[in-house]
């Protein structure tokens, strides 16, 4: 069990902030939908009384056992419950209905991939390690590989995944590498990979922004989990079951998280559009969500310096109306 909790013990992303804008009350109900090395939730449990509840979502059954851990040593005679729940937040309606919640008043999205599933090289998702190309969060509920996709999509559903979920301008080129190089054997492992998006890449543009693999292991990684669809439909769910003044509060790593937050945030906020002249309301607007955050709340120096996970998160906060 201590590797177990070594390996998830993370530091929380913009903690104080989120301990912040949760308006957590002593007796209220808090979901970490992305539980973790909970870092967050128990701080979060730190704010509730005995008539609280905290619940934890991870899909990774090594995190839960880490976390359970971790919150159980918090021991308070006033403690909240908790109860910790294996499952994707995607499927969070299954979930709550489960765990027979009346509703929350405040959820949290924190939408990083924790460090162990990134440096535990078995798991796949590292460019640095060489490893089997898995990449999936969720082995028991996911078939498809990354390895699956680079032996299979052709150049064009190749070069679309690359691009559209990573932004990287050689997708073209490295999906022709890729294609190239599995005539000759399939590519089995992310060390065989890195090496083919490096040869796809010219030299120069190699010498910037980071390693050359990042952004193609980014999009597999999407593309496996189905990140973006699982997203929005976490988010949907927990817009409805927060209470009225209930919070949901998510933090994002890269622009493609942040615009469906944003897109979410934003439908369920909507007001009026109708022209200034007319008597009454056409449009049918009923806004549901108040955004708490106009732009998002980005971490300090200090605490990027602290913790260089932290330099790319955006938290953004949203408020329940009725």
């Amino acid at each position: 069990m201590d590797h177990m909790t070594n390996e998830f013990r993370h530091i929380p992303v913009l903690l104080d902030e989120c301990l912040r804008y949760a308006n957590l009350k002593q007796d209220g109900i808090y979901v970490d939908a992305t539980l973790g090395g909970a870092g967050h939730s128990c701080a979060m449990a730190s704010l509730l009384g005995e008539d609280g509840c905290l619940i934890g979502i991870d899909q990774d059954e090594m995190a839960l056992a880490a976390a359970g851990a971790r919150l159980k040593a918090l021991d308070r005679a006033d403690a909240p419950a908790i109860e910790l729940l294996r499952g994707n937040f995607g499927d969070m309606d299954e979930l709550l209905l489960q765990a027979e919640v009346p509703g929350v008043d405040a959820f949290l999205f924190d939408l990083g991939v924790s460090s162990p599933q990134l440096d535990l090289p078995a798991r796949g998702f590292s460019f640095k390690e060489d490893a089997p190309l898995d990449m999936r969060m969720d082995p028991d509920r996911t078939s498809v590989t990354a390895a699956d996709l680079v032996n299979t999509l052709d150049v064009g559903e190749l070069t679309r995944i690359i691009r559209d979920y990573s932004d990287e301008k050689w997708a073209s080129r490295i999906a022709q590498f890729i294609v190239a190089a599995r005539e000759h054997g399939p590519i089995e492992t992310s060390g065989q990979l890195v090496e083919i998006i490096k040869a796809a890449i010219p030299a120069s543009a190699r010498r910037a922004g980071g390693h050359p693999a990042k952004r193609t292991f980014q999009a597999l990684r999407i593309e496996v989990n189905a990140e973006l669809s699982v997203l929005r439909r976490g988010l949907e769910a927990a817009v409805r079951w927060l209470r009225p003044k209930g919070r949901i509060m998510v933090i994002s790593y890269h622009s493609l998280e942040d615009r469906v937050v944003k897109e979410v945030f934003a439908a369920h906020a909507r007001t009026c559009t109708c022209p200034p002249g007319l008597p009454v309301c056409a449009c049918g607007a009923d806004p549901v969500l108040k955004q708490v955050t106009r732009k998002p709340v980005l971490p300090s120096p200090a605490e990027i310096e602290r913790n260089p996970r932290a330099r790319s998160a955006k938290l953004r906060v949203a408020e329940k109306l009725r």
